[in-house]
């Protein structure tokens, strides 16, 4: 089967973009030029840059054309975060910002819930039982970095000074979980990708059509048992993951 020609259109200009011959601020071929040049419709034109618009790559500015965006990208080192002490916040998401030289605050709610049958087998529990429910919009800067939605069994925190995630002095899971006794020695992260759904859209400011998200399904360990789990949902152009590994 031969490739869509907006598909090939998009990715010849996405590498084009991302080799540096299309730096940021550099504006787009129009969709006349994207025409003659490829031979094709407009309508396959408007595609192709739509599809880029969607990943964040490309953003149009009205009555002067579409240009390269400049993308100031927040580094997750997910291997040795430092979560538990030295310098710095104990906010994973802090330390994102203030490394990449960002003002980092967040919105959350928090309500007593039951576990469904999904976030059960995470946690290891039984579904229906008690845990903390907590949402949170992150930002940079004021513009919309992260969401994330993490659950807690509450015959871990419940009664505790820590048992609401934001109203305590620990900030972050590890530090929180270490004021109550509860030494986390391991987390596991799993990394997929998908389209945002239309409360992404609005929540991260993604553009309409296309827009594609990362998201960490990442879970807390205390000697093989799971004591918090958490979805995490990234735009692709506005985080960069990165593991580094130890090799036996």
């Amino acid at each position: 089967m031969h490739e869509p020609a907006y598909l090939r259109i998009a990715a010849e200009l996405r590498a084009r973009i991302t080799g540096g011959d299309l730096a940021p601020g550099a504006k787009l071929p129009s969709e006349s030029q994207l025409m003659q040049h490829y031979g094709v419709s407009r309508t396959v034109a408007k595609w192709a840059v739509a599809l880029l618009k969607g990943q964040g790559l490309v953003e149009g500015r009205r009555g002067s054309g579409v240009y390269v965006r400049r993308v100031g990208r927040l580094v997750r080192e997910s291997h040795g975060r430092s979560l538990r002490t030295g310098a710095g916040p104990t906010s994973p998401f802090a330390r994102d910002a203030a490394r990449a030289g960002r003002r980092a605050h967040w919105e959350h709610e928090s309500r007593h819930a039951t576990a469904d049958a999904r976030i059960a087998a995470r946690l290891a529990v039984e579904p229906g039982t008690p845990v903390m429910h907590t949402g949170y919009r992150f930002l940079a800067d004021d513009e919309p970095i992260q969401l994330s939605e993490s659950w807690e069994p509450l015959s871990i925190t419940g009664g505790t000074p820590v048992e609401w995630p934001e109203r305590g002095t620990a900030v972050g899971v590890v530090a929180r979980m270490d004021a109550i006794g509860v030494r986390i020695d391991e987390f596991v992260e799993r990394v997929t990708a998908r389209p945002a759904f239309p409360t992404e859209l609005t929540a991260l400011a993604l553009p309409r059509g296309g827009a594609y998200v990362l998201v960490v399904e990442r879970t807390y360990y205390v000697a093989g048992s799971p004591v918090e789990t958490a979805d995490i949902v990234f735009p692709g152009d506005r985080y960069e993951l990165v593991y580094r590994v130890p090799v036996d």
